[in-house]
């Protein structure tokens, strides 16, 4: 047998079906570059432990280096995971005797785990710096739309005038809790598992920490059986990314409801549309048709991965494989999702006078002519409540005669005896009035949107920087494990 790992224990080859149904060949495209990088630290590593010599070091790293070069389809793919496949290419190009010390105090079980923590690493700082984007978006289009009225729904009926720049910011806010679950999740995906071997470490004397450093981890799993058997993160990052989709599904639906002819508040631009194969006139809002439905991809990949990670004994079981292509695809599509949203949100066009139309439609008004009622005639909010309730059956606009007719009906006199005016009256019924008043924090009057804009973008810049700290942070420690081979391919 030709196969480096079966042809000591094992005597037969698989057959192909045998082979497709085990490989991960296909999903390890994901971890290609991960897969040398890890290889590169390991062997850094184990020449400055005095495990292998300097010129073998050095002859394994002009491999890495090629085999880098020359791209996954190079390798074997007749070998049922990539770990196998790169070292035997590594030891057709310089030996046995060489190549086949790469591998002294390692495992592929925290190798495939180191990989995955790499490349999930970077899609989560990618991720990151997607969703601040479109926090952005959203804020920059809020600014200009403190003062557009709209109504705000509760049960998908009209229910209170607001402005769309206070609809915007509460996606926005919602995005944020987005943000900081992710960032929460990169802290425990940050941490190295190499080293742990196949799960009881190893009898060479390695050095973690130095692998942890070149890798730029911030830390090390430290107990080796749950180092190569946990992955908790895994699942701790599909739920985020579910709920981000969750999030994105709930804005794609109205951009959906408020692109109909119906509601008419905005246009989606043509990019995001399609239009009919048989009805000319239509403009369909397919992609945010299709948010809704790729959520469905996210969900699924959160329960695939709970399902194959219940009930399974320590440590590690190759169920496991069947994890990782389940958050690459989760991952794909949340970010290609948070980046179309962007430009969605970015293209469109509002119309202002038909949310303003709208914003009085259904007696939006109700709540704060009640609460005026309670202001100025003392009477109690529920029976407020009652007399405005009786109002709300007739469908005309109150007047204050027509209150002061129900409130004898309510309370045996009127409420302009009371005190309650005309001009009381109409200035409860103004959409415009009645947002100006919802000034405590986190109201949309104008003013007070303001200051939760100007609060809001200062933590983006605060998010922007934390970006590019951890961005920082690991591109250094790639450029200093680079260096490093570079002076140790010198023999």
């Amino acid at each position: 047998m030709s196969n480096i790992l079966r042809r000591g224990r094992l005597e037969a080859a698989q057959d192909e079906e045998i082979l497709r149904y085990t490989s991960s060949m296909e999903a390890d495209r994901w971890i290609f570059d991960a897969d040398i990088a890890v290889d590169l630290a390991h062997t850094v590593m184990l020449k400055e432990q005095g495990i292998i010599n300097r010129e073998d070091c050095s002859k394994i790293l002009s491999g890495l280096l090629k085999i880098r070069e020359e791209g996954m389809e190079k390798l074997d793919f007749s070998y049922e995971d990539i770990h196998i496949s790169l070292e035997s290419r590594l030891i057709d190009m310089v030996g046995e005797d060489v190549g086949g010390r790469m591998h002294s105090g390692r495992s592929r079980n925290d190798e495939v785990a180191t990989c995955i923590r790499l490349v999930l690493r970077e899609e989560l700082t990618g991720l990151l710096e997607e969703i601040h984007k479109l926090r952005q978006t959203l804020l920059t289009l809020a600014e200009k739309h403190t003062e557009t009225l709209m109504p705000g729904f509760t049960h998908m009926q009209h229910a209170q005038p607001t402005t769309l720049a206070h609809h915007l910011c509460a996606h926005e806010a919602a995005l944020g809790r987005d943000f900081d679950r992710v960032q929460d999740a990169y802290s425990r995906v940050n941490l190295c598992p190499l080293g742990a071997a196949a799960f009881a470490s190893t009898g060479f004397n390695l050095n973690r920490k130095r692998t942890q450093e070149l890798l730029g981890f911030d830390g090390l799993l430290e107990n080796s059986m749950d180092a190569v058997s946990t992955r908790d993160f895994l699942i701790e990052c599909a739920s985020g990314f579910t709920n981000i989709m969750i999030n994105l599904s709930r804005m794609a639906e109205e951009l959906v409801i408020w692109s109909t002819s119906e509601f008419n508040f905005i246009e989606l631009d043509d990019m995001y549309a399609s239009t009919s194969s048989i009805m000319p006139q239509k403009k369909n809002p397919d992609t945010a048709e299709l948010m809704r439905g790729k959520t469905g991809v996210a969900v699924g990949a959160l329960m695939s991965l709970i399902t194959i990670c219940k009930g399974l004994p320590l440590s590690y079981n190759r169920d496991l494989q069947e994890a990782t292509p389940n958050i690459w695809r989760s991952v794909e599509t949340v970010r290609a999702s948070v980046r179309v949203m962007e430009g969605m949100i970015k293209t469109m066009k509002v119309h202002p006078e038909v949310l303003a139309a709208q914003s009085v439609t259904g007696f939006t008004t109700a709540t704060e002519l009640a609460d005026t009622f309670v202001r100025e005639t003392g009477i109690p909010f529920r029976t407020a409540h009652q007399i405005v309730g009786m109002l709300a059956r007739e469908m005309e606009k109150p007047t204050l005669e027509k209150i002061d007719s129900v409130a004898e009906i309510v309370l045996g006199e009127s409420l302009s005896s009371r005190g309650l005016t005309e001009k009381m009256v109409k200035e409860a019924l103004s959409p415009v009035s009645n947002v100006k008043r919802r000034k405590i924090t986190g109201g949309p009057a104008p003013e007070e949107m303001q200051n939760y804009l100007s609060k809001r973008q200062t933590e983006l810049e605060l998010n922007r920087q934390e970006i590019a700290t951890l961005k920082d942070i690991t591109d250094s420690a790639f450029e200093n494990l680079l260096a490093t081979v570079n002076e140790y391919r010198k023999t």
